[in-house]
């Protein structure tokens, strides 16, 4: 269930990362989200999972279509890739076997 959000560009700025998609993710409002400041909602969610990837970064800003990240160190290409895939695979969700075969038998 899901589709993958398409990456239409992304920029590295010395330790800014800039990513630009196909999907809105927040409205209007920016959100920022740090180590030491949750987020909230979609905006939150992404940033866990990019926090959970240990590339050491420290903020997180989403606003509408674009994600930018900040870490402590330059970007090398493997990290920028790997950031891009868990924006990129984000609205994606599949049930496990045993959910699914749980649900079957209902």
């Amino acid at each position: 269930m899901g589709q993958n959000v398409e990456i239409k560009d992304s920029v590295t700025l010395g330790e800014v990362l800039v990513i630009d998609t196909d999907r809105s993710f927040t409205g209007q409002d920016g959100h920022t989200i740090t180590t030491s400041r949750d987020g909230h909602g979609v905006p939150g969610r992404l940033a866990e999972r990019l926090f959970d990837l240990n590339l050491g970064i420290d903020h997180v800003y989403v606003l509408q279509n674009t994600v930018t990240v900040r870490r402590s160190s330059p970007w090398d290409d493997e990290s920028a890739a790997a950031v891009a895939d868990v924006t990129a695979s984000f609205l994606r969700f599949y049930l496990d076997d045993e959910e699914d075969a749980g649900s079957e038998e209902k």
